[in-house]
């Protein structure tokens, strides 16, 4: 059973003038395989630094604190090799990649994480199941990656992702976004059945609650000021739909 184990950690972000601005102000959090945590806060809270502070993206840099997966510092690995270790990042805005297609991209990732190329005629059908649970039209597997996708067909594919490679530790900021309600309840199955095999735990940062109607959290952190302010279980993200996030910024 893996662990990602969050210890004091201390984030600023590089401004363009070569300064250092303070965004982590000390986090502590511990996600289990089989376990899903949710993120809430309002924005600017520090939430998605969190997320690619921890995938290794070099804007933001660790002031103080860990980040161990198993064990293993993840910040002395480099990005591919925290991806290999088994941490995955779905982006709030996932980037297009010209000339990469989808399907050669994924059975790259997959080679590189398994250490050895999936067998032709096993791998097609993983990934033409995979689009057909996501109902992705099967020609997006020879498109390039997210060039041309909508928003939605962005996220599918993140999840196509998930699916595919079966992460460790999936870090999801901010999936719901710019989702309609069919796209949702689509993207939201994807992850739950990731879920149900309970080998990946999950990190899943949103504004809002609208999410966690399809994939119910075991636990809920309240984030302001670059710290977790409050924890509970699913009834306070119930409870923050109702009274927002005022009185823990009045508190911070």
């Amino acid at each position: 059973m893996s662990t990602l184990e969050i210890r004091d950690l201390q984030v600023s972000v590089k401004l363009p003038e070569g300064e250092l601005k303070p965004i982590l102000a000390g986090v502590d959090l511990t996600v289990k395989a089989g376990e899903t945590h949710a993120i809430m806060g309002p924005n600017g809270s520090g939430k998605s630094t969190l997320a690619y502070s921890i995938a290794g993206h070099p804007k933001y840099e660790i002031t103080g604190g860990s980040v161990t997966l198993d064990g293993v510092d993840v910040h002395e690995l480099s990005v591919d090799e925290r991806a290999r270790a088994g941490l995955f990042l779905a982006m709030q805005y996932p980037v297009e990649v010209p000339g990469v297609s989808v399907a050669n991209f994924l059975r790259t990732a997959k080679t590189a994480i398994d250490g050895e190329a999936p067998k032709l005629r096993t791998w097609a059908g993983e990934l033409r199941g995979a689009m057909e649970k996501l109902q992705m039209d099967p020609a997006f597997a020879q498109r390039n990656v997210n060039e041309g996708f909508s928003g939605g067909e962005k996220k599918r594919h993140e999840i196509m992702q998930l699916e595919l490679l079966k992460p460790k530790i999936a870090i999801l900021d901010e999936t719901d976004s710019g989702l309609d309600i069919d796209a949702l309840r689509i993207v939201s199955e994807g992850v739950n059945r990731v879920r149900a095999t309970g080998e990946t735990g999950f990190l899943l940062i949103t504004h809002y609650t609208r999410i966690l109607r399809y994939i119910k959290p075991d636990f809920v952190h309240v984030f302001v000021g670059g710290k977790i302010v409050e924890e509970g279980g699913p009834e306070l993200a119930e409870r923050l739909e109702v009274e927002g996030y005022e009185k823990f910024l009045t508190r911070a």
